[in-house]
């Protein structure tokens, strides 16, 4: 196990991060969370976020200054800012996957995977 050892001095900084940074960073964390749970699971990126290491260095991605204070509001802020929408995108592309393989895995007969089809088919339809 690593032993971190030392300090770091890092200045307390007034006002908020400049909203054309900020705007880059709600884009960039969308993305990147988007596919790391795609990738990886939601799970995985609950741990990754909670891991201070790997916090920093997302932040570091994201533009804002690696010794600034308020990472923490802002990488949160922007994450949340990116994520607002997407939340329920995710869901509902997972749901109709979840749905397909197990229609499909299923013991049915033809005609009833046909029917189940369908209905999935036009609730996809009716939500876009």
């Amino acid at each position: 196990m690593s032993r971190h050892t030392g300090y770091a001095s890092l200045p307390l900084h007034g006002g908020k991060a400049p909203a054309w940074l900020f705007g880059r960073m709600v884009r960039l964390s969308r993305e990147i969370i988007i596919y790391l749970s795609s990738e990886f699971g939601t799970r995985d990126v609950l741990r990754r976020l909670s891991d201070p290491f790997w916090f920093q260095a997302f932040g570091c991605v994201l533009g804002f200054d690696w010794h600034a204070s308020g990472v923490t509001t802002t990488v949160c802020g922007a994450v949340k800012e990116g994520l607002k929408d997407v939340d329920r995108e995710l869901t509902y592309d997972k749901t109709i996957e979840i749905l397909n393989k197990a229609i499909n895995r299923s013991a049915i007969d033809r005609s009833e995977k046909v029917k189940a089809f369908r209905r999935l088919a036009s609730v996809q339809r009716a939500d876009t």
